[in-house]
This record gives structure tokens, C-alpha cells and sequence, in this order.
């Protein structure tokens, strides 16, 4: 007897071609994938007829490290068939962290990765999992190392190398998050204090990922008018240590001559390194709004910001390089303009300008954007998410057609956020592979699957076979679609008919079940 049988549907493998199948689930495993299984040997049957059977998908990037703290069904990812979530990216963590940091940390975290719990209990990266894994979340979550957050475990939000003995005691800490489970070592060289590291830094923690085989995924430090250095600078890291990478959400923010030369250099460099990026479907971005500021105003963290955005002379400084640029930085504010940059999440005292872009927060406080901007970021103590438009559809699908890219939503939850958050999956399967045949579904059925699991090293999903993990997608192909815009973000596709995990179902009716099986990888 199995616990479930799903007759009648077309079974989208995960790293070939479909073929008509049954299949049987005993309790988290899939125990047989054959045709014409007798329903009688099964407690519950599942009428799949005209819908396709996918593995469940496995989201690259995602920013759930906190959510599950408030809301653990995770809605927006399993509605489009996502189980398992890569946590941790862009070097962002809540842990390593000392009791002294606990607030700060929290501050700066939380348009990206929400409040997560009142109080924070943890110091140690396992003390985190474990607590996360309490929540019962309803996906997988599978962690990587942040190193911001180990740099400033180690050595506070200061902009400096670290001495021998700093870098050693990263080293160190690095190791033990591997060790305690850690799947990737993600970098955020945008973000604090991961701006301040040096090529050589990272060098030196890439060789410990290398040892376990654990690839590098970096958010690199420039994805405008600088991005071949800054790729060639991460490919150089990769090359140096040995390690494989993943680069986070390739893109390119304006800048659209290079694309040529970008997708040249990826080609040349995936001879020689093991390279991989993902990529969200959309030609807009959503980070921290002090992402406009230059690097030596993040100096310090959260309270020092604050104290230069009150100071009329630091203030003065800010706004003219923000202005004029500063030699080899990413300035989003110029490449975007204000115009084309809107607010996706605020305090609720700031809810009215939610959806609202710089130049109509501009008008609204008869300010100049920039102006209006700064007090922004000093009112609301720097809590605030942007969504930046920055490149065109045709950039975007460009990119999207390599043959090295897989699939990350990037997703920040929020009042009003990017509506990659709801549709990527279905913009990636449903509209480039299914209605715009950019690619194959089958590719975009692997990608969404099989070669993420084969870049984490995860052998027990990604594929339907029998003694797998049941993570399983029905969805009618001729009704996969996104909805979610960016006037309206907040809907979710339609076409999906129930989403399974360990062989539970946790989607069904264009509802959550309530059900929720998943939690912390390793925990």
C-alpha cells in the first residue's frame, strides 16, 4: 500500500524530456514512477490528467531567514511552487552575532529580511537554525555562510583589512558554519561591512569554502558601469582558491553596451571554473535604499549613518557624490533616477508613500528628490526598501537564455514588493519557456530543479526517481501565468493545482493547506 498515488499526469522529470506516469508516495519518498498504477494501492488518490508532474522548485535566492519568525506558510514562494529556499544571501545573516550587535543588526537587516522575532536569543549561526527550524517553517530552508555577518562578528562595521589574526579567526568561522550545514558562502560587497573587504579577504575565505566544496555566491560590487571588473574580480577569487561560483542575480544596471562583453567574459570564464549564476525574471531590482549612499557613508553601521545624515556638512558630501559619482562605484540613484526608483517598504507612519517614486516623493514635500530622499532614510532610521528599474526586456532575457542560469527570486517581503516575490517561477516556466519559447520547458523545468540541486549538492530532491524526496508541482501549463505587477505585486499566479513536500501537500485550491513540513536543512 502507498500513502498517495497521482495518476494521469505528464511527468516533467527534472533533467530530460516528459513522459506520461503515475506516481506513488510512501511517506516522504517517492516509492514507484511507473504508468497505470492501481489506485486501490494507494489510502488517497490524485487526478492529474492534463496537468504536468515537476519536481519542486528551489529557489536560489531567497530572503526568508526571518520570515518564518511571523509568518510561516511562506505563501508567496510555495504558490508558485517553490520548496526549498537558499537562505543567507548577498553576505547578509541575523547570525554569527555578539549581544552588543543583536540591535543594530537587527535594524539594518529588516527591510530585507523583515523583523523577524522581538527578541533575538542567538549568538552562533547553529543557535539561529536551530530556533529557525522551531518555527516550522513550510519550505526547505537551506542556509549559507554571510560574511558580513561573520566580518563584523570578528571585527565590528569598521572600514579597514583585518589584522592576521582577524582573518584567521573569519577563517575559523567560516569553517564551523560549513561544518554546522551551511550550503554556500555568500558575499555582499555592497552591503556592510562586506563593502570594506579586499580581494584578498575574500581569496582567503574562498579556500576554506573550496576545501568542502562549497561554492562562492556573491552579490558583486558593481552591476553598472563597472561590472567586468568587479565579475573578473570574483572570477579571479574562484580561479585563486579553487572554489566553484554562483553569481547572485546577474544583471546589468544600465550600461547596456556591455552586455556583449559581459556574456563574453561568462563564457571564457566557465572553461576554467565552475560558474553559475541566477536570475530573476525582471528588468528592476529591490534592496535597502541606503544602497544610493556612497561607501564611506556606511561606515560604522546603522548609528553612524544616522549621525552623518544629521550633520548639514556630511550631508552636503553625501548629496554632491551622489551627484557627481565617485570613481568605480555603483551609483544607483544616477544610473536609475529618481523617476524610475520606488518605495516598496516603509514604517507605517511613512505608509503613504509606499508604490511612490523618488520624483513624486520629491513633489509631495515640494523637495528635490535627493533632498527629500535623505530625510527619508534620517526619519525612518534608514528602514526603508527601494525597488530600482534598470535595464530592459531585452537585456533581461538576453541574460536569460545562458546556459549558466538558474533561478532566484530575490524576493523581500513587504507591504508593496517587487512582484518577483509572487511570479518569478511562473514568468521563468509559464511566460519565457512556455508562451515566448525563449528556452525549452524542459530547461526551464532544470533549472528550476535538477541543476539547482546539483549546485547545492542536494541528492535527495531536484528530480522525480523513485526514492527521492516528494517535493513535488502540479500545474496546468496552459494556465501558468503570472499576475503579479508592480502596480499590484501582492497576486499570485495562476495555474498551480497543489504543491507537495516530504509527500505533504502544502498548496491546494489556490490556498495554503496549513500544512508545514519543511524547516532547516540539517535540522
Amino acid at each position: 500500500m502507498y500513502d498517495m498515488v497521482i495518476k494521469g499526469g505528464w511527468v516533467i522529470p527534472g533533467d530530460g524530456p516528459g513522459y506520461p506516469a503515475d506516481i506513488a508516495v510512501q511517506g516522504t519518498i517517492i516509492a514507484a514512477v511507473a504508468p497505470n498504477l492501481s489506485a486501490n494501492l494507494a489510502s488517497s488518490m490524485v487526478d492529474a490528467h492534463g496537468l504536468w508532474i515537476c519536481p519542486g522548485f528551489i529557489d536560489m535566492h531567497a530572503h526568508s531567514a526571518l520570515r518564518s519568525f511571523t509568518h510561516p506558510l511562506l505563501e508567496p514562494k510555495i504558490a508558485q511552487g517553490f520548496t526549498t529556499e537558499v537562505i543567507h544571501p548577498d553576505g547578509l545573516a541575523p547570525a554569527p552575532v555578539k549581544p552588543s550587535q543583536r540591535e543594530a543588526r537587527h535594524r539594518y537587516l529588516r527591510p530585507l529580511e523583515g523583523p523577524g522575532p522581538d527578541s533575538w536569543t542567538w549568538e552562533t549561526l547553529p543557535q539561529f537554525l536551530e530556533t529557525l527550524d522551531a518555527t516550522h517553517p513550510t519550505t526547505t530552508l537551506v542556509p549559507s555562510v554571510g560574511h558580513n555577518a561573520v566580518r563584523e562578528y570578528v571585527m565590528g562595521n569598521t572600514n579597514r583589512e583585518p589584522t592576521p589574526r582577524e582573518l584567521q579567526a573569519m577563517a575559523d568561522e567560516v569553517e564551523r558554519e560549513i561544518e554546522a550545514g551551511a550550503r554556500m558562502l555568500s558575499f555582499g560587497l555592497i552591503y556592510l561591512p562586506g563593502v570594506y573587504a579586499q580581494t584578498e579577504e575574500l581569496i582567503a575565505l574562498a579556500r576554506v569554502a573550496a576545501r568542502h566544496a562549497v561554492p562562492l555566491m556573491p552579490h558583486i560590487r558593481n552591476e553598472g558601469e563597472g561590472i567586468l571588473s568587479a565579475l573578473t574580480e570574483m572570477i579571479d577569487v574562484a580561479r585563486l582558491s579553487g572554489a566553484s561560483l554562483h553569481l547572485s542575480h546577474l544583471k546589468l544596471v544600465g550600461s547596456s553596451n556591455l552586455l556583449d562583453a559581459l556574456l563574453t567574459l561568462l563564457d571564457k570564464a566557465s572553461r576554467d571554473i565552475d560558474l553559475t549564476f541566477d536570475q530573476y525574471p525582471y528588468g528592476a531590482g529591490s534592496t535597502l535604499l541606503t544602497a544610493i549612499l556612497p561607501p564611506w557613508a556606511l561606515d560604522g553601521g546603522v548609528a553612524s549613518i544616522l549621525t552623518r545624515l544629521r550633520d548639514p556638512h556630511m550631508r552636503s558630501r553625501i548629496r554632491h557624490d551622489i551627484v557627481e559619482g565617485i570613481p568605480g562605484w555603483e551609483n544607483l540613484y544616477r544610473a536609475c533616477g529618481p523617476s524610475h526608483i520606488t518605495i516598496a517598504d516603509a514604517p507605517s507612519s511613512h505608509a503613504i508613500i509606499l508604490g511612490h517614486s523618488l520624483r513624486e516623493l520629491g513633489l509631495k514635500r515640494n523637495q528635490d528628490p535627493l533632498d527629500a530622499v535623505l530625510d527619508l532614510l534620517e526619519e525612518s532610521a534608514l528602514d526603508v526598501a527601494m525597488i530600482d528599474h534598470y535595464a530592459t526586456d531585452e537585456v533581461v532575457k538576453a541574460i536569460f537564455r545562458h546556459p549558466l542560469a538558474l533561478v532566484g527570486t530575490d524576493g523581500i517581503f513587504g507591504a508593496h514588493p517587487h512582484p518577483r516575490l509572487y511570479g518569478t517561477a511562473a514568468k521563468v516556466l509559464g511566460q519565457y519557456a512556455l508562451r515566448d519559447h525563449l528556452i525549452s520547458p524542459e530547461d526551464a523545468v532544470a533549472r528550476l530543479t535538477s541543476r539547482a540541486a546539483d549546485r547545492l549538492h542536494l541528492k535527495d530532491r531536484g528530480r522525480i526517481l523513485k526514492g527521492l524526496r516528494a517535493d513535488l508541482v502540479l500545474l496546468d501549463p496552459k494556465k501558468y501565468t503570472n499576475k503579479a505587477t508592480f502596480a499590484k505585486p501582492r497576486q499570485y499566479p495562476s495555474g498551480i493545482e497543489m504543491v507537495f513536500i516530504a509527500g505533504q501537500p502544502v498548496w491546494a485550491h489556490n490556498a495554503p493547506t496549513e500544512i508545514r513540513p519543511g524547516g532547516v536543512l540539517g535540522f
